[in-house]
């Protein structure tokens, strides 16, 4: 340990394979940041100023709004930052916190997308005790309840990553801190943090997928029950925007690990998927076909031009 000098800071390498396209990838990184934060914040200004929009189902979007900004935040600004030109380094107190940030509210991610697809399934199978099930209490607990597990599951993570000593080289071969970029740099034994890291982030994502995946079975089930075309239309449709979110989140990730071998340059646009374009989408998904979203933001811009045009 004598002969080796005390990591206090990294090098975020970025992409790989992208050299020479720093130009280009900023431009880029910043139109999907600004659409993000764009698109998120008039969901949020939405569901805040109209009373029709203060319902379990709304109450969730807004949460998982506040998600999708603070989970594309956890890596645009750094990476925007070295792709203009400025320092690729970040000190070992900041990538911590990114990776804390980051699993944080990947962990709430998947929980919240479960909170959401139990919503829809009391709706759909109870829609007579929807408002007694789901009351304002259940939905505070339930709230409450993805944070503080996502926070418990990145304290856990980012403790047994950083307990370790960093004495050797700093240079991150990615464009953010996480777990199999920074552990490989690690001078002590790093199975644990392997293994709890793979165990809690493979274990939470297949309960959360399988719950989901639950609620969907059991409300198809109750949808192809009901007699009348516009009653299943009228399900369908609730259900076909959280369905689409849910699509695009898990897609990407079950993509890369059916992959054999996957290139680190695969491995880095799917990650991308999930920190940059999801959180970019999710407003529109949410929104494009709903009346009643559209109607909030015309009731809150009625001067700004921010009229939006019936289907």
């Amino acid at each position: 340990m004598r002969n080796h000098t005390v990591v206090t800071e990294y090098i975020l390498l970025g992409i790989p394979e992208t050299e020479g396209l720093e130009t280009v990838l900023f431009f880029l990184f910043s139109s999907l940041y600004l659409c993000t934060v764009l698109g998120n914040v008039l969901i949020l200004m939405a569901i805040i100023s109209s009373s029709r929009l203060h319902t379990p189902m709304y109450f969730f979007l807004a949460n998982l709004s506040v998600f999708d900004l603070g989970f594309s935040s956890t890596t645009a600004p750094k990476m925007l930052s070295y792709l203009s030109g400025l320092s690729q380094g970040i000190s070992f107190q900041g990538c911590a916190t990114q990776l804390f940030f980051y699993h944080f509210l990947g962990c709430t991610e998947g929980f919240l997308y479960t909170v959401m697809a139990y919503d829809r399934f009391v709706a759909i199978c109870f829609p007579l005790r929807y408002m007694v099930i789901m009351n304002h209490r259940v939905c505070t607990i339930l709230a409450t309840g993805t944070w503080m597990g996502g926070c418990i599951h990145a304290i856990i993570l980012t403790s047994l990553t950083f307990q370790l000593s960093y004495c050797g080289s700093n240079k991150v071969s990615y464009y953010f801190c996480d777990i199999p970029a920074i552990l490989p740099l690690a001078c002590g034994d790093t199975s644990l943090a392997q293994r709890v890291g793979f165990t809690n982030v493979g274990l939470l994502s297949l309960i959360c997928f399988f719950l989901i995946l639950v609620s969907y079975t059991r409300i198809g089930i109750a949808i192809s029950k009901l007699h009348s075309a516009e009653g299943r239309q009228r399900a369908f449709s609730t259900c076909s925007a959280h369905m689409t979110a849910i699509l695009c989140a898990y897609g990407p990730v079950i993509i890369i690990y059916l992959q054999p071998n996957p290139s680190a340059l695969l491995g880095a646009i799917i990650q991308i998927l999930n920190n940059h374009v999801t959180p970019m989408l999710n407003p529109l998904i949410y929104s494009l076909r709903n009346q009643d979203v559209k109607s909030a933001l015309r009731n809150a811009f009625p001067r700004r031009g921010f009229a939006l045009k019936k289907n």
